[in-house]
Formats: C-alpha cells, structure tokens, sequence
C-alpha cells in the first residue's frame, strides 16, 4: 500500500496570528492566512465564543457558516475584561507574527494591549486593525457596522435604480472586502518586515475599502462635474451590459460591448441594421442609443429559453451567462472542475464549503480542519505554547478567565 502523498507547503507556513476579532471583517482575514498556512490562534469569549456560532442555519448548536469561516482555526477561550485574560493574551502577543482585533478604537489600548505595547517586546509584530472609519479622524469613534459604511462610502449610492430606495447585496460584502484588504496589508507588511526587520500597523476602515471599489467615480466628478448616480441592472456609459429575462423565467446577463461583439450580437439577434449602422459603431454611439439596444435585445431573449439564448451567444462569442444560486452553482462541471468545494465531516455528517481564493498552482491553500469546538485548543495553547501547568490551567477555568 503506497503511502499518502505529502501535504504541499503553503506561503504562510509557520506564521502565527493571534485573532481577537468577532463577526465577520477580523475572522475571515483570520481565515484566509489560516487556509494558507498560518497558525491562527481564534481568542474567544468564554461560554459563548464569537457569536458567529449561533448566526444563520444552525444545526446541533452551531451555525453550518462557523465551519467554514473558522476553518483551520484553534480556539481558545480568553476573558479579555480580566486581568489575568489580557496578561495571557499580551504573552500570546509577544510570540505571535500577526494580531488582528477589530473592536472598537480604543478599546485594545484601553485593555493594555494596543500596538505601543509591543513595540519593544515584539518589534516585528504586524498589528492589523479594523474597524468602520479608521482609527483616526472625526468618525473614528463611531460604531461601524458593513451596511453603515457600505452607505457613507458612495457604493450604495451607485446601487440600485434612480428615484428607488438603494439596493443593498443580500450579503456583508463590506465586512468581506474589508477583510480581503486587511490579508493584502498584512502580507504586504510581512514582506516588507523581510527587509526592514520591523512589522507595523494596518489600519483597515470598512467604509475604505468600500470606497477603494469606486473605478472612475472620483476622477469624473473632480475633472467633469458628474455625478455617478444608480443605473438599475446597467453599468453607466457602457452599453449593451445588462441582465435580461427569458421565456422560461430565468434571466441571463450579456456583455455585447466590444465593437465587433456589437456586431455579432446584433446580428443574431435579428438587428443587422443596428449592427452596421455608424451611429452604434462605438462605445459613445451606443450609450446615446442605450434604450433602443436595451429594447431589441430584450424583446428577443423573451423569445427563447435561456438555454438556448447562452447557446447561441457561444457560438457567437458573445460574452453571456445565467444568473446562478448556490444550488446551480454545486451542480456545474466547471465549478466542480476548478475545486471551488471542499468537503469536511461534522459529527460523522458531511458538509460542504467554499474553497478559498486567490489559487495558487504551486504552494495552495487547502482546508485542514472545519471551525473548531469552543476552547477545544486551552490546553494545547495554554500548555504547550506557553508552559502552564494543568493546575495553572484548572485555576484559570475556576476563576472563569477561560
């Protein structure tokens, strides 16, 4: 019997990080270092733990999300309001590479665990912050939920269709964005600690990282006096890009932009006087006849099944695709052949959950483990990591700080 392939080495192998995040922003930065190799130490409430556990579909006390944003994860609960629990994560802390906490600003100094404190004890600490405005500036102290700053960054704004209440993604997108933006602060300062030897801060603002989505909204008002304003299911100034409903009720989105895809798409879908015509020859003609192309093109896609609509935009090269939900998304070949899943076992039941991105073909990220049980690594944590004895260890549980 051969033996088991080794497990590929993954960038962030043998990095540490220390998580005293809760919710969403702090824990799935916490999970995209874990799920590429770091060791991520999840601090948590005693009892309760981070209320991620009990949001959303929970089965047999746990919600099915917990196993996939604390994948790879140990927990290890700590009662950051006692003394006795900041002492142990300040020494947690002091051994780790990276901390991420997205409470309040404040709230760390206040607990005697902001930045300052190890600047001399950990000096290439990477301290990575979030919270919804930055930890400086007039709005600094104000409570910073995703659709709060999803607002005050412009992107809602653009969302939604004129005169209508803005639309809102049925997702925290503000909590992940800001997450994703921290990861990239946190390895671009790992990188940088290779040449200087020191870390530094990362200060990540919900409502920043929102804002740093915005394309050309800035620059076109500042140099043009435009206001970017929610355009519905277009995209402003590029036509033909919209999402169209099928005689099957489905809808498909079409991006017939290009030129020469102009060309094509018009024509199969029996305007070839639009396709020729000089007037929508470029991108600036077709905006000025936006309606007319909208109309055409929807008239004809209620006249076929969407199936056979995307079949026919193949053939032609015309970039189209439907509009998915998450169970045409588990039944597609090529989701199934890019590994888009993975699976993990749940008390003997199996589970599904996303794989995690970016995909890198030499040293990928990969899941070990789905979240864990609340505590599940005190002893390992508290023991192996920082030499407490059983007794230290059951003094603390007595005492109520873990």
């Amino acid at each position: 019997m051969s033996a088991p392939a080794p497990k590929l080495s993954r960038p962030l192998d043998g990095i540490r990080v220390i998580e005293l995040g809760q919710l969403l922003a702090g824990p799935f930065t916490g999970a995209l270092l874990g799920y590429f190799g770091a060791e991520v130490i999840k601090i948590e409430p005693p009892k309760v733990g981070d209320p991620i556990r009990g949001w959303r579909e929970v089965q047999e006390g746990t919600s099915l999300w917990w196993h996939s944003l604390a994948r790879n994860k140990k927990s290890l609960t700590l009662d950051l309001k006692t003394d006795q629990g900041r002492a142990i994560a300040a020494r947690l802390i002091d051994k780790a590479d990276v901390t991420i906490e997205n409470f309040r600003p404040g709230v760390m100094e206040k607990w005697g665990l902001g930045p300052d404190t190890f600047a001399e004890s950990n000096p290439g600490l990477v301290y990575a912050r979030i919270s919804g405005f930055g930890q400086n500036g007039p709005y600094s102290h104000k409570p910073g939920f995703a659709s709060v700053c999803e607002g005050i960054s412009g992107f809602r704004y653009v969302n939604g269709h004129p005169g209508e209440a803005p639309v809102r993604p049925n997702l925290s997108i503000g909590d992940t964005i800001a997450g994703i933006h921290t990861a990239l602060g946190i390895v671009l300062s790992l990188f940088e600690r290779e040449r200087s030897g020191s870390g530094q801060v990362v200060d990540t603002a919900l409502y920043e990282s929102m804002f740093n989505l915005l394309e050309a909204v800035v620059p076109e008002f500042s140099g043009a006096g435009v206001i970017r304003e929610p355009s519905g299911s277009t995209v402003t100034g590029i036509v033909p890009t919209n999402t169209y409903k099928c005689r099957d009720g489905k809808f498909v989105v079409i991006g017939g932009n290009g030129d020469s895809i102009f060309q094509r798409l018009m024509t199969v879908a029996g305007h070839p006087e639009m396709a020729t015509a000089p007037a929508m020859a470029n991108n600036e003609g077709r905006v000025r006849h936006e309606r007319e192309i909208d109309l055409a093109l929807s008239h004809w896609c209620l006249s076929l099944d969407s199936a056979d609509l995307l079949e026919i935009l193949e053939q032609e090269r015309v970039p189209a695709g439907p509009i998915y939900n998450v169970e045409d998304m588990m039944s597609d070949k090529h989701f199934q052949a890019r590994g888009l899943f993975e699976h993990v076992e749940i008390n003997g039941k199996p589970l599904t959950i996303p794989a995690m991105m970016p995909k890198l073909v030499k040293t990928p990220g990969r899941t070990d483990w789905s979240g864990p049980t609340l505590g599940e690594h005190n002893t390992e944590i508290l023991g192996e990591l920082l030499g407490l004895s059983e007794d230290d260890i059951s003094a603390l549980e007595h005492h109520k700080v873990i």
